[in-house]
C-alpha cells in the first residue's frame, strides 16, 4: 500500500470541482495555494474548461499536461466514483474527497462510499475522506483546505489528525493564530473511507517536524493496530487524544456526523492509559497541554511549589493537585533561609509561599526572583506555580520572563488574575517569551500532572 508521506509531501494538484465563481469552494482553493507559498503546478478540473486566476481548466484529468499527484474533489457523491477512475489512469497518488453525503446519509451513500474503498484499493491510491477539508502541510505550502490562511500554513510543531470535516478547518484556523498551537501537518480524516486514525497516527509518529501529536476522534477503526501505533508513538512525542462521543447522546450524534460506530468509553480510556496517549476532555484542555509540552522540560517528579499572593487561589490549587496525583514539595532548610530574606514570617515562607504583604516591602521584582532562584536550586522541588495579579503590567514581568528563561531547570507555570486589559497585556507579553500561563492555576496543576504522567509513561518503556 502507497505511504500517505507521498501524498503529504505532493508537488502538483488538480481540483475537481474548479470554478471560475471566486466564492466557489474550488476557487477559493486555487486562491489559498496561491496566496500562501505552494510552489507546485495546480489544474482545474472542469467540464466546461475555462482558468481561474490563471490557472487552466481542463475538461479530465486526463487532459492535465503534467503529472498529478494529489486531487482534491468537491464535487457531487455520485461523480466521485467516475472521477476516481480518471484517477486511477492517470496515476494519482492521494485524493481527498471534501463532499457530503456519504456513508453518513443512508443506504444509497453508502453504497457509494463502498465503491470508493474498492476503486482506491485496485488502484493503489490513498484516500481522505468523505467529508473532510483535508491535509495541510506546512513545510511546502501544500493545502486542500480552502478555508486555510497564512497562518494556518506558517510551519510550527503540532501535528493534528481530525475526524471531522470543517471543524478541523475552524480548529486549525483558530490554533495557528497563536504561534504555541501552529501546526506542521493537518490531516482531516472524515469518513475514513481508507485512511484512518492508525495510518495519521503512524505518519506524525515519524514525522520530524512533530513534537506533539493532537487528535479528535469519534471512534477507531482496529483497536489492536490503534493500540500498537500508538504505543509506538507515545515513546517519541506526546499525543493528546479528544474523543467525541463520550456520553450516549454524542455517541447517537457521531453515527450521523461522520457514520461512526460508537466506543465503549470506559475500556477506551483504560487502554488509551496503557497505550500512553493523554485523554483531554474538551479542546481547551487539549491546549492547555500542548502549551505546557512546548514550553516546558519534562517534570522529575511530582512534588510541586506554589507562590502566590492569594491564600484561597492557593488553597484550590492544593485541592486540585491532591485529586491529580500532586504532592506538596517540602522546602529544604536552605531555601527556607533564602525565602526569608524577603518573606518576614515563618509559616509564609512555606510552601504556599504567600507574597503579600512583603511584596509590598520588598517590590515585586525582588521578591518574586529571590523566591524563584530559592526554588530553582531546591532539588526537591520539581514545578513552580506562580500565582499574580495581573495589574502591575507586562513590564513588571519583564524581569521575571528573563529570569524563567535563563535558570529555569524545571516546569514554570504562571497564572494571572486581575483586570482583563491588564491580563490580555501580560499574557500576550508571557506568550512572546514562551513561558506557559494559564487563567487559572488548577489549569496548569492539571497540566503538569499530565506531563508528569507522560515522563513517567517513558520511563517504564525504557
Amino acid at each position: 500500500m502507497r505511504s500517505i508521506r507521498e501524498v503529504l509531501e505532493s508537488k502538483n494538484i488538480a481540483i475537481f470541482g474548479a470554478s471560475r465563481e471566486a466564492a466557489k469552494p474550488g476557487s477559493l482553493l486555487i486562491a489559498t495555494l496561491q496566496q500562501n507559498g505552494f510552489k507546485g503546478r495546480i489544474a482545474g478540473i472542469n467540464p466546461k474548461g475555462g482558468d481561474f486566476q490563471g490557472v487552466a481548466f481542463y475538461r479530465t484529468i486526463e487532459e492535465v499536461p503534467f503529472d498529478v499527484d494529489l486531487v482534491s474533489m468537491i464535487i457531487p457523491p455520485a461523480a466521485v466514483p467516475e472521477a476516481l477512475r480518471s484517477c486511477a489512469r492517470k496515476g494519482v497518488k492521494g485524493v481527498v474527497i471534501s463532499s457530503e453525503g456519504f456513508s453518513e446519509s443512508g443506504d444509497a451513500g453508502r453504497a457509494i462510499q463502498e465503491e470508493i474503498r474498492t476503486i482506491l484499493r485496485e488502484a493503489d491510491m490513498r484516500g481522505f475522506g468523505p467529508n473532510t477539508l483535508g491535509l495541510v502541510n506546512t513545510e511546502t505550502g501544500m493545502t486542500t483546505s480552502y478555508f486555510a490562511n497564512r497562518n494556518m500554513l506558517t510551519p510550527g510543531s503540532v501535528g493534528f489528525a481530525a475526524q471531522s470535516g470543517i471543524f478541523v478547518g475552524a480548529l486549525l484556523m483558530h490554533m495557528s493564530a497563536f504561534p504555541v498551537y501552529r501546526i506542521s501537518k493537518g490531516l482531516g480524516l472524515g469518513n475514513k473511507v481508507d485512511v484512518d486514525e492508525s495510518d495519521a497516527l503512524e505518519y506524525l509518529a515519524d514525522d520530524e517536524q512533530t513534537r506533539i501529536i493532537g487528535m479528535y476522534l469519534e471512534d477507531i477503526h482496529d483497536g489492536q493496530r490503534f493500540f500498537e501505533v500508538a504505543r509506538n508513538a507515545v515513546r517519541r512525542k506526546p499525543v493528546i487524544l479528544v474523543k467525541g462521543g463520550r456520553s450516549e447522546a454524542g455517541g447517537m450524534a457521531t453515527a450521523s456526523h461522520t457514520a461512526s460506530m460508537a466506543v465503549n468509553d470506559v475500556v477506551l480510556d483504560g487502554v488509551l492509559r496503557q497505550a500512553g496517549i493523554l485523554r483531554a476532555k474538551t479542546i481547551d484542555q487539549m491546549l492547555s497541554m500542548i502549551m505546557g509540552f512546548q514550553w516546558s522540560p519534562l517534570p522529575l517528579g511530582n512534588r510541586i511549589a506554589l507562590v502566590t499572593f492569594s491564600g484561597a487561589q492557593a488553597i484550590m490549587s492544593i485541592d486540585r493537585a491532591s485529586e491529580v496525583g500532586l504532592e506538596l514539595a517540602r522546602f529544604s532548610p536552605q531555601t527556607l533561609d533564602r525565602i526569608g530574606k524577603v518573606i518576614s514570617t515563618m509559616p509564609k515562607r512555606k510552601n504556599p509561599v504567600d507574597t503579600y504583604p512583603d511584596m509590598n516591602i520588598h517590590g515585586f521584582e525582588k521578591t518574586s526572583l529571590t523566591i524563584l532562584e530559592a526554588l530553582f536550586e531546591d532539588d526537591g522541588v520539581d514545578g513552580i506555580f506562580f500565582i499574580s495579579f495581573a495589574s502591575y503590567g507586562a513590564d513588571t514581568l519583564r524581569p521575571l520572563a528573563q529570569m524563567i528563561r535563563e535558570k529555569a531547570n524545571k516546569p514554570v507555570f504562571v497564572s494571572l488574575l486581575g483586570d482583563p486589559g491588564q491580563e490580555d497585556l501580560c499574557r500576550s507579553f508571557l506568550m512572546e517569551q514562551e513561558i506557559p500561563f494559564f487563567n487559572y492555576p488548577e489549569t496548569g496543576i492539571e497540566v503538569f500532572a499530565r506531563m508528569w504522567r507522560y515522563a513517567q509513561h517513558l520511563r517504564g518503556c525504557k
